[in-house]
């Protein structure tokens, strides 16, 4: 990749995660179930893609292999219950709590690029993913404190974590052959599609609620998801899934200050402590993998001399 593209991917994704800062806010000022909120998000934004997708990118999709297929509709499953889960922990625990405990994401996104993709886990590497995991226990202790419920929100936002690691994975083997807008057209799709399926077992009702909560509904699609999960899908095609995992820590900052200028929340002791130990785990998780990387390019041009 040129040093200009590369330029490029990091200003996309340094305004992408600017932009999905604002989710947890838009989440906690709507009344409606977490599935529904998801489900319209998704909804909304991949209706305002459908003029892009007829007029300039129709036929992208006549050479979209069964492989992508598939692997495009793993990554909207995944995608569809990262947010069905994280919305809800957003329920019960704080959004300072709920956004850190998802920014785990390097972690889990370097465990499935070594059972996928079989990259070595260096011993520096696994000293800071147990640093940053003790961190966690830190915030779910503090939130066990508090209340139960709160370390319940925690597990979900946990498991959102995993979720949204396993869309990425995925996503990086389609973005590889496929262009932005044919590729996100397809996961948003897909996960509205499991989530219209889930809301109607459910038996939600999918129509009723404020004229704020459908405000809510378009906001999320527009700047967390068009503006922010687009441009982290236009990056996943030059840059690695750990690296945008690394970048997406600095969510739980704007995040956090948002909160604290719209909701009230503040931050008690241990949401601090265990704060700051996570993101030191993964600043020697994430420095450890990038002087790897750096090795192993210099190591190939080497040997190609």
């Amino acid at each position: 990749m040129s040093t200009s593209q590369q330029k490029k991917s990091y200003v996309a994704i340094a305004i992408a995660v600017a932009f999905i800062s604002t989710s947890a806010v838009m989440v906690k000022l709507t009344s409606a179930p977490a599935s529904i909120i998801a489900m319209y998000r998704l909804i909304f934004a991949t209706c305002l893609m459908v003029p892009l997708v007829i007029f300039r990118y129709r036929g992208e999709f006549k050479r979209v292999s069964k492989r992508d297929w598939v692997f495009g509709t793993l990554a909207g499953i995944s995608l569809a219950f990262h947010f069905i889960l994280w919305f809800e922990s957003l329920n019960y625990t704080s959004v300072a709590s709920s956004v850190v405990l998802v920014t785990l994401q390097p972690l889990f996104a370097f465990i499935g690029t070594y059972l996928f993709f079989k990259e070595k886990l260096s011993w520096p590497a696994i000293v800071g993913g147990m640093t940053a995991i003790a961190g966690s226990i830190v915030i779910s202790w503090g939130d066990f404190r508090v209340s139960g419920i709160a370390l319940f929100g925690d597990m979900l936002a946990l498991t959102a974590c995993a979720m949204v690691t396993g869309y990425l994975l995925f996503g990086q083997n389609v973005r590889k052959r496929l262009d932005l807008i044919p590729y996100t057209f397809i996961v948003y799709g897909i996960a509205a599609i499991t989530l219209i399926l889930y809301n109607a077992v459910l038996t939600y009702p999918f129509i009723g609620y404020a004229g704020s909560d459908w405000m809510m509904f378009v906001l999320l699609a527009v700047f967390p998801t068009l503006l922010g999960h687009s441009l982290l899908n236009w990056s996943v095609k030059w840059v690695s899934v750990n690296v945008i995992a690394m970048s997406i820590l600095f969510e739980p900052i704007g995040a956090s200050i948002l909160a604290y200028l719209l909701l009230g929340e503040t931050l008690h002791l241990l949401q601090w402590v265990g704060g700051g130990i996570i993101l030191t785990g993964l600043f020697i998780f994430t420095r450890t993998y990038q002087r790897e990387v750096l090795y192993d390019e210099h190591t190939v041009r080497q040997s190609s001399t």
